[in-house]
C-alpha cells in the first residue's frame, strides 16, 4: 500500500512537472504581429494592430492559414482611416518565436470633396444647439469615426435638448476608391421639442408643498433641457433637508409632448452634531463645536449653535434661518454672538456682544450678498484705556467666488467687500464708517506650478478714535496677514508701548507652489503689511519664507518658516490650515 502511494505520488509530479514545462513552451513560442507602413503612420498602425489583436500561441503553419484573415482585418482597419488603396503582404517567419509580419504601402488616402450636415425643424432655431460641421471639412481625410462622431453628437443634443422624436431624415456616406473622394451628406429632422410638465414629490416629506415648489429651478412648460433636471436634483440635495433625492423625467410618460417629472425624497435626520480639533500658531490648540437643527417645521425654518475654543479667543454663536424666494439662495437670518478675546499686552481685552438680523440674497449674477444690522456692545481693557462701546451698524457685504475645486483648486479667485456704518446718537457712541475688502487669486501652469496672490485692505473714518472697540480696529501679523511676525503684533502703540490697534490696514503676499509629488507641495512667499493710523507713507512690514503643503482630505495643511526683513526678530514658524482660496 505504501508503494502504491509512492509511485501516485512519483505520477503526479511528472505531470505537474510536464505542465509548467508546456506552460513555459507557450510563453516562449507566443506568436508575434509586426507591422510595417510605408509611408511610416503611427495611427495606421495602431488602428491595424488592434483590429488584428493578439496571435496567440499559433505556431508556424497555423499562422500561415490565418494570413489571409489578417489582411482582411488590416485592410478594414486602412479604410476605417481612409485608405481604400492600400496594398498589403504577409509573410510568416518561422523559429523560437514565430512572426506574422504585414507589409503595407497606404497609398493615396481618400478625400471629403461634398459635405452637408443639416438640421432641420425647431432644433435649427435654437442657438444652444451645435450643427458639428467642424469635425466633416472638404479636404479633410475620411475618417469613419469621426463622421459616426458627427451623427452621435448631434443624436446627444436632440436626447439633451427635448428632441426625442428626432431622426436622421437622410445619411449618405458616397465612397469612389478610384478617385480618392466621398461625399458625406447627413440631414435630421429634429421634430418637436418636449416641455418639462408639473413636479411632483413623493416620499416622506414633512415640508410645506410651497416651500418643495418654490425650489424648483423652472416652470411648468420650459422646453426640456437635461440640464435643468440636473438642477433640479442638486437643488434637493443643496438644501439640506434630504438624505436621498431621485428625479424621474422620463419621455416615455410624456403627454402631448410634456413631460411629468416625479421627485422622490427621503428625510434626513433634522440634526447634527460636529466637534472638530485643530491648531494654528495665531491662537494655538482650538476646538470647535456645532449644532444644526436642519429643520423645525414645514416651512424650512432651521436654526443652530456654532462655537470655538482656544487660549486667547472663545466665541459662541446662535442663528435662526428663515427661507425666502427662491428659499436656496435666499434667507432671512437672525443671528446673535459673544466673543472673549485676549488682545496679547498687558491684561488687553475685549468682550463683544452682537445682535441682529441679516437678509442673505445670491444675484443673478453669482455674487453673494449680505444686508445687516448689527447692534454692537462691547466691553474693553485696551493698555491704559478702558471702555464701553454701543454701536448700531447697519452694513452691505458683497463676495464671490470662482473655484474648479472646493478643496484644493487648481484655479480660481475669491472677491470679498465690506462696508458699515454708525451714527452718533443713534444708538452709537460715535460716527463711523468701517470698510474692508479682500482679494485672492490663484493659477496653475503645467500642472505642478501654482501661483497664489492676496491683497487686504481696511479701514476706519471717525471723529471719535478713541471710542472705536477693539473688535473694529486693526492688527497685522500672523498666519493670514504677514507672516515672519506673531499674531496680531504689528499695530500702532500708546505712550506705554501698549499696542492699540490702527485706522488702517494694508496686506499683500505673493507665494510660489511646485508639486513634487502628489498631494506634496513646496512653497516659498513674500508678505508685506501692516496697520497704521495715518494714510501718508505708512511704514510697511515685510517678511519672506519656506513652507510645506499636504493636501489632506479636510484642505492643505500649511507649515512656514518665515523671516522678517527688517531685523526683528528671527525666523518664525507658522501652521494653518483650510483651502488656499
Amino acid at each position: 500500500m505504501l508503494a502504491f502511494r509512492a509511485m501516485r505520488i512519483s505520477f503526479m509530479g511528472r505531470f505537474v512537472t510536464a505542465g509548467l514545462a508546456l506552460l513555459v513552451t507557450s510563453s516562449v513560442f507566443a506568436a508575434r504581429l509586426e507591422v510595417n507602413i510605408e509611408p511610416s503612420s503611427r495611427a495606421l498602425r495602431e488602428n491595424v494592430e488592434n483590429h488584428i489583436g493578439d496571435l496567440g500561441d499559433r505556431d508556424e503553419r497555423e499562422l500561415l492559414r490565418y494570413s489571409r484573415i489578417a489582411q482582411q482585418q488590416a485592410e478594414k482597419a486602412l479604410q476605417a482611416l481612409g485608405y481604400y488603396n492600400a496594398t498589403i503582404e504577409s509573410e510568416v517567419l518561422g523559429g523560437e518565436e514565430p512572426s506574422l509580419v504585414l507589409r503595407i504601402v497606404r497609398g493615396e488616402p481618400v478625400r471629403l470633396r461634398d459635405v452637408s450636415v443639416r438640421v432641420d425643424g425647431p432644433a435649427a432655431q435654437l442657438s444652444a444647439f451645435e450643427v458639428p460641421r467642424s469635425t466633416l471639412k472638404p479636404g479633410d481625410v475620411l475618417h469613419h469615426g469621426r463622421y459616426e462622431e458627427v451623427k452621435q453628437r448631434i443624436l446627444n443634443q436632440a436626447s439633451r435638448f427635448g428632441f426625442f422624436d428626432g431622426r436622421f431624415a437622410y445619411q449618405r456616406l458616397v465612397i469612389d476608391p478610384l478617385e480618392n473622394f466621398a461625399d458625406v451628406e447627413l440631414v435630421f429632422d429634429s421634430g418637436p421639442r418636449y416641455l418639462l410638465g408639473e413636479v411632483s414629490f413623493q416620499g416622506d416629506s414633512p415640508f410645506d408643498p410651497d416651500l418643495l415648489a418654490r425650489m424648483v429651478p423652472f416652470d411648468p412648460g420650459t422646453p426640456y433641457d437635461s440640464e435643468r433636471v440636473a438642477e433640479l436634483n442638486q437643488a434637493m440635495q443643496a438644501s439640506g433637508y434630504f438624505e436621498g433625492v431621485r428625479v424621474d423625467a422620463n419621455p416615455a410618460n410624456a403627454e402631448q409632448q410634456r413631460i411629468p417629472v416625479v421627485v422622490q425624497l427621503a428625510t434626513r435626520d433634522p440634526r447634527t452634531l460636529g466637534l472638530g480639533l485643530g491648531f494654528s500658531t495665531d491662537v494655538g490648540p482650538r476646538m470647535r463645536f456645532d449644532f444644526n437643527r436642519h429643520w423645525v417645521n414645514p416651512q424650512g425654518h432651521s436654526y443652530g449653535l456654532e462655537s470655538e475654543l482656544s487660549a486667547p479667543r472663545q466665541n459662541v454663536g446662535l442663528w435662526y434661518d428663515v427661507p425666502l424666494d427662491p428659499p436656496l439662495t435666499d434667507k432671512l437670518r437672525l443671528a446673535g454672538g459673544y466673543q472673549y478675546e485676549e488682545l496679547g499686552d498687558n491684561d488687553s481685552l475685549s468682550r463683544l456682544l452682537t445682535v441682529g438680523p441679516e437678509w442673505h440674497r445670491k444675484l443673478p449674477n453669482g455674487w453673494q450678498r449680505v444686508w445687516s444690522l448689527k447692534w454692537r456692545h462691547e466691553q474693553y481693557n485696551l493698555g491704559d484705556d478702558t471702555g464701553l462701546s454701543n454701536l448700531l451698524m447697519p452694513g452691505i457685504a458683497y463676495s464671490f467666488l470662482r473655484s474648479d475645486n472646493r478643496i484644493d483648486p487648481s484655479q480660481g479667485y475669491r472677491l470679498e467687500f465690506e462696508l458699515s456704518a454708525a451714527k452718533d446718537g443713534v444708538f452709537s457712541d460715535a460716527d463711523l464708517i468701517h470698510a474692508n475688502a479682500m482679494l485672492k487669486g490663484l493659477t496653475t501652469l503645467f500642472d505642478r506650478h501654482r501661483f497664489l496672490g492676496r491683497v487686504q485692505l481696511g479701514g476706519n473714518w471717525t471723529n471719535e478714535y478713541t471710542n472705536v472697540p477693539p473688535s473694529l480696529r486693526y492688527f497685522a501679523g500672523g498666519d493670514q496677514s504677514v507672516r515672519g511676525y506673531d499674531y496680531q503684533s504689528l499695530s500702532p502703540t500708546n505712550s506705554d508701548g501698549d499696542r492699540i490697534g490702527g485706522r488702517y490696514q494694508f496686506a499683500v503676499s505673493a507665494e510660489y507652489q511646485y508639486e513634487i509629488i502628489e498631494k506634496w507641495r513646496v512653497a516659498t512667499f513674500y508678505d508685506q503689511g501692516n496697520s497704521f493710523n495715518s494714510l501718508d507713507f505708512p511704514t510697511l512690514k515685510s517678511s519672506v519664507g519656506l513652507g510645506v503643503r499636504w493636501v489632506s482630505p479636510v484642505g492643505p495643511i500649511r507649515v512656514d518658516l518665515a523671516h522678517p526683513l527688517d531685523g526683528e526678530g528671527g525666523v518664525r514658524l507658522h501652521f494653518s490650515m483650510g483651502p488656499e482660496l
